[in-house]
């Protein structure tokens, strides 16, 4: 008998390899139907490469969404045009390389939309990631239940998305300050949000960074060659219960776990 609900799971920004070494671990003990993760920061702590994109979807994640720091290995764009479960933010100009979102259907039957956008305030100055989702939702006319990850600084601009897009997505996933907040709960509207799902990697670090270098920037102001941590690895983020028919959020839950 089919189920009338799905569950997503979708992990934080994951930081270099104690960040992928612990999707691979919960990946293999997690039950969801899809798992996606923000992966920005898959490589060295910065940037994304195709060896470490391939490296998580051959490791049973679905799709890979990511942020302003998806640039920061040149060879990647080559990638994004060849591999549509990689994605960039939708609202960057027209004609960056890659793909703003990805459907992905299984063999049983069940589909999701992915989307990926990127804030405005304290980041890049892109297109408007309000008008953004107007126009992607227009357009795309899918089937499947979408779910977003707003790659955001400000916490007031990835509020307002929440709001904007309530009852017009199946949830709004924040990422990008690396730190969970507490405010997941399903609107109105039935949108699962959250306003910043968290990191995956070290915590016992400066948002992944070893916090020794972070510090010794701080109180010298020298520039420093950061590192990525090593201890206390937690995974971060949010399963997401959706509902077939109505395509709307059911159930948002935070997810904070040490991987031993």
């Amino acid at each position: 008998m089919q189920n009338d609900h799905f569950t997503v799971l979708f992990l934080g920004d994951v930081i270099g390899k104690p960040g992928r070494k612990a999707v691979e671990q919960y990946v293999q003990k997690a039950r969801a139907d899809f798992f996606i993760i923000n992966g920005e920061n898959l490589a060295g702590g910065i940037g994304i490469t195709a060896q470490t994109a391939i490296e998580m979807l051959s490791h049973g994640v679905d799709a890979i969404t990511t942020g302003n720091h998806v640039w920061k290995k040149k060879e990647i764009a080559t990638f994004l045009m060849e591999e549509q479960r990689v994605i960039r933010p939708l609202n960057y100009p027209r004609g960056t390389p890659g793909f703003g979102y990805t459907v992905i259907r299984k063999n049983n039957g069940l589909s999701l939309c992915v989307a990926n956008i990127e804030g405005r305030i304290f980041m890049n100055s892109l297109d408007c990631p309000f008008r953004a989702m107007d126009e992607f939702l227009e357009k795309s006319r899918t089937d499947a239940p979408v779910i977003v990850d707003f790659h955001a600084e400000a916490t007031s601009e990835k509020i307002a998305m929440g709001w904007y897009l309530d009852g017009r997505v199946a949830s709004i996933m924040g990422t990008h300050t690396h730190v969970q907040t507490a405010d997941d709960r399903v609107l109105p509207g039935g949108t699962g949000y959250i306003t910043d799902a968290g990191m995956t990697g070290p915590a016992d670090s400066v948002i992944g960074m070893d916090k020794r270098g972070v510090l010794e920037r701080f109180v010298t102001q020298m520039p420093q060659k950061f590192e990525v941590g090593r201890e206390d690895i937690e995974v971060q983020g949010v399963i997401l219960t959706i509902d077939r028919n109505t395509r709307k959020c059911l159930e948002i839950k935070r997810i904070k776990e040490k991987i031993v």
